[in-house]
Parts: structure tokens; C-alpha cells; sequence
């Protein structure tokens, strides 16, 4: 069943404004780490928070999200979005007394998931739960990466960080793969990926190209 079909349920909505916020940006540029900043601030403000992540993350932990800086945070594996979508509904209903489960859902490796994950983040924004998004805007040919297109568009706060270029110290917007196969997902860290400038990027593809 469709998350929409779950729209009308009859327990209540979480407190405060439903809001989708996304941060996106190259490998390298901070996203996890800005997405664990705002969770830890939840929490000093005692809202109750969940954060999910792909089962396809097995990077650095099968279980806890963890930034480049290895910072760690445990989080709720899931294999696709209408599983993210259940456990938030199941958590509204078990708690008696309380009819928001969470108040707060963040999403770590957004591009990993399915098409469905846009629809289901905007129907828990329209719940009334603050959505925080973090993951890949462009996979490592510059292409829009999975479900990320949909949700920056329907985002009503975008944060797009950048991280050093290796070649030329500036701000950097590609994820260039140095090593690896050419499949659009596959995992991995500085041993794959470098971040670059566009007009690095741009020579470096013109270079493996030749």
C-alpha cells in the first residue's frame, strides 16, 4: 500500500510545523556531519527524533550513520521508503498517551532509496514532522541522482554545501570516481571519489575520456 493511502490515518499529528529540509552536496562536503548537528540539537531540545538509513549503507557501520569525520550516530536501517513510512506510522500508535511518535525524521544516503521516498517525506511533512534529508545531489558523472531531484523541489529549505576541490582548493561540486566500476551506485570513500571544481572535473572526464 501507498504511503498516500495512509494520509487520512486517525492518530494524531506530531507538535510543531511540518517542514522538509534537505542538504546536499559532492562527497566530502559536510552533509552527514550538518544532518547529525541538527538531530544533536533536537535532542538537546528533548524532541523525540528518528533517523533512518539505507541498507545499502554498509560504508563505514551496517547500523549507525557516520560522517567522514567519524562522527556515529545509530540509526533505523531500512530497505526502501515505504519501510521508513511504516515505522513512523507504527511509532505514532505505540506510544499511549502520546500520538506524535517522533517529532522529527532524518534521512541519512537519500539517493540510495527508491522513487517513493519524495512522496513519503513530503506526506510526513504534511503530518506535521520536521524532515531532514541529507545525501548526493549528482552521482559521479553529474547526473541528478535518484529521488534527490523531486525533493529539492519540494523542499521548503535547501542547504547545498561544497566541499575542497583536491586539484585547486575552491569550492568543489563534483564527486569525480577515480577507481571502480561504472555502475551509478557503489560504495566507497577516498579510496573512489575525490571532490573537484567543475572545470576540474570537466578536464579530469576529458583526460579518462582521451
Amino acid at each position: 500500500m501507498h504511503a498516500s493511502d495512509h494520509f487520512s490515518s486517525p492518530h494524531g499529528l506530531p507538535a510543531g510545523e511540518g517542514r522538509l529540509e534537505v542538504v546536499c552536496g559532492p562527497m566530502f562536503s559536510g552533509k552527514t556531519e550538518e544532518l547529525l548537528r541538527r538531530i544533536r540539537r533536537a535532542q538537546i531540545a528533548k524532541l523525540p527524533v528518528a533517523l533512518f538509513k539505507p541498507a545499502t549503507d554498509t560504508r563505514y557501520d551496517n547500523v549507525e550513520v557516520v560522517s567522514h569525520d567519524k562522527n556515529a550516530m545509530t540509526s533505523i536501517v531500512v530497505g526502501n521508503s515505504q519501510e521508513l513510512w511504516n515505522h513512523v506510522q507504527a511509532a505514532s500508535l505505540r506510544e499511549p498517551g502520546r500520538s506524535e511518535g517522533y517529532s522529527i525524521v532524518a534521512v541519512d544516503e537519500a539517493q540510495f532509496f527508491d522513487e517513493g521516498l519524495p512522496q513519503v517525506c513530503n506526506d510526513l511533512a504534511n503530518q506535521g514532522y520536521r524532515v531532514i534529508v541529507a545525501g548526493l545531489d549528482l552521482d559521479y558523472e553529474g547526473r541528478p541522482f535518484g529521488p534527490m531531484p523531486e525533493l529539492l523541489a519540494l523542499a521548503e529549505e535547501v542547504t547545498k554545501l561544497h566541499a575542497v576541490c583536491v586539484e585547486t582548493g575552491r569550492a568543489a561540486h563534483f564527486s569525480h570516481r577515480i577507481a571502480g566500476g561504472t555502475s551509478q551506485v557503489e560504495l566507497g570513500a577516498q579510496d573512489r571519489y575525490i571532490p573537484l571544481a567543475r572545470h576540474a572535473y570537466v578536464a579530469a572526464n576529458e583526460e579518462k575520456s582521451a
